[in-house]
């Protein structure tokens, strides 16, 4: 069983007389600054001069550049994209750690998959949120906190481990529950939902879509009832609440008796999904994703300009902006 920590395990007092730099102030980075702020620790904020630099002001954080930041700090907090993390590391936060810092990653992708390497005289430590940045507060603000992943790579000093769970306290985790697992763990299972669970599960839904249009169902009622009612996404909170299984008592007896019977049918596809599934756990276990994906940097801007034409001209789209303007759903106008 793994070690799971909640608020009794975790000091905060170990963050007093420190300063926590987080590097980055996005979704994520905003969220747990001001959760930590609130918690009583002394937060500062190392980001370029953009709109996330002045949005950090505007919520009244000392601001500076990322070097000045890490230089200042006892406490370093990464909260950049992967993809830019390895040359920030190298150039602004490596030549500005000092002996006995305490080095936060909320993903352990590039450690992972050996694309940075901390100094050996810094504790490096995991918080991964299983949360949204705007969740991360949110659920903050309401007392409930939410899940992480957590994890000591490496402890120069002794108290990693406190140290770690110090902060996972002071951004609210421990109060839902933090789990215990090593940096490449929990890069693979957050890659693996990406890469694997997601595109199946995403497959199986726009086969049904394509397939009940072409059946002749309105496109705005097919996308209203598999997802755009919010009925299913209730059912996943109830999943959550209290279990995948015990959730069906939420639906009428023709469903349960229509899921139960109708299931078999599909039985048949579990191996070769779980084939391909397999296929991709192993690429990003051994690091080939991670290398694809590196070697993609240089043309990455080109690429994902491809993919959101391609994705933006797919008849899906104007059927789900119609959709969400029709009943007033999300953002749409």
């Amino acid at each position: 069983m793994a070690e799971i920590y909640h608020d009794d395990a975790a000091d905060l007092g170990l963050l007093e007389d420190q300063t926590v730099a987080l590097v980055g102030y996005g979704n994520q980075g905003r969220s747990q600054a001001l959760n930590l702020r609130d918690s009583g620790a002394n937060v500062i904020i190392g980001n370029i001069r953009d709109h996330a630099g002045a949005a950090a002001v505007a919520d009244g954080f000392p601001v500076s550049d990322i070097a000045e930041a890490c230089g200042q700090a006892d406490i370093v907090m990464l909260l950049i994209p992967d993809e830019i993390m390895p040359e920030v590391f190298k150039t602004y936060v490596a030549p500005n750690l000092k002996p006995g810092n305490l080095v936060v990653f909320a993903s352990g992708y590039n450690i992972a998959f050996s694309l940075i390497t901390p100094p050996n005289y810094v504790d490096v430590v995991l918080v991964a949120p299983r949360m949204i940045g705007v969740g991360v507060r949110e659920t903050f603000v309401a007392g409930n906190g939410f899940p992480s992943f957590v994890g000591v790579h490496h402890d120069a000093t002794g108290s990693a481990k406190a140290r770690m769970l110090a902060i996972a306290k002071g951004i609210g985790s421990t109060r839902a529950g933090c789990i215990e697992m090593s940096m490449h763990d929990e890069a693979t299972l957050d890659l693996f939902t990406e890469q694997a669970f997601g595109p199946a599960f995403g497959r199986v839904l726009m086969t049904a879509i394509e397939l009940l249009v072409e059946s002749g169902y309105p496109p705005e009622a097919v996308l209203l009832e598999l997802y755009l009612s919010g009925e299913f996404a209730y059912s996943f909170e109830k999943m959550r609440e209290v279990g995948m299984m015990k959730q069906m008592d939420f639906h009428s007896r023709t469903s349960q008796y229509g899921t139960v019977t109708r299931s078999a049918q599909f039985m048949a596809l579990a191996e070769p999904i779980k084939e391909k599934m397999s296929a991709v756990l192993d690429d990003i276990r051994s690091g080939s994703f991670a290398d694809e994906w590196s070697n993609q940097q240089p043309t990455a801007a080109a690429l994902f300009e491809k993919i959101r034409e391609a994705r933006d001209s797919m008849p899906m789209a104007n059927w789900d902006q119609t959709t969400r303007t029709a009943f007033k759903i999300g953002n749409a106008s």
